[in-house]
């Protein structure tokens, strides 16, 4: 999927007022307060991860996200694809009657995955931020072809946020 719009992001895109306005429409269900020490500025860090993704989403979005622990993202991933272990991050779609479709992230998880991968585990974070963004979009990663667009989108947006490219730092897949 091609960007809506050039690197550079425009002046409606960089305005204070769509920043108020998208922290006032900000969801961040924090459950597990490890998210706060390991994430300083939390609300911050997702908006900005928002804000540079929009270019490459279908539309306006602003999800809820859910941070929590590992055993609750076992349960949402049991309940909702079969799959009975904790994963990095899920994604819902939105249900139609509101919002903008729901992101969860797994405390532990991404934890062993930014000390496994010699990552900053902020960098991580905002790197699945974006990934669960892109989904909700309609970027997926099962073929060979669609994992190459899913991770060159990801990087350029990265590097928007001044984060390294985490594919080039032996970075493994993410789900």
């Amino acid at each position: 999927m091609e960007p809506r719009s050039s690197l550079t992001p425009s002046a409606e895109e960089t305005s204070s007022t769509n920043r108020a306005s998208l922290r006032n429409r900000l969801d961040l269900i924090v459950t597990d307060r490890r998210w706060r020490v390991a994430v300083p500025g939390l609300e911050q860090r997702v908006m900005r991860c928002i804000e540079a993704s929009r270019p490459w989403l279908d539309r306006d979005r602003v999800p809820a996200f859910l941070l929590a622990d590992d055993r609750a993202v076992k349960e949402l991933n049991a309940s909702f694809r079969d799959k009975n272990k904790p994963t990095n991050v899920l994604t819902f779609e939105e249900n139609g009657a509101f919002g903008d479709g729901d992101i969860a992230l797994a405390y532990e998880t991404l934890h062993r995955e930014a000390k496994a991968g010699n990552k900053r585990f902020s960098h991580h974070f905002a790197h699945l931020v974006v990934h669960g963004l892109l989904h909700l979009a309609g970027h997926d990663h099962h073929r060979p072809d669609e994992a190459r667009l899913m991770e060159m989108t990801e990087a350029r947006i990265l590097s928007r946020l001044g984060i390294p490219n985490p594919w080039r730092l032996g970075g493994r897949r993410v789900a």
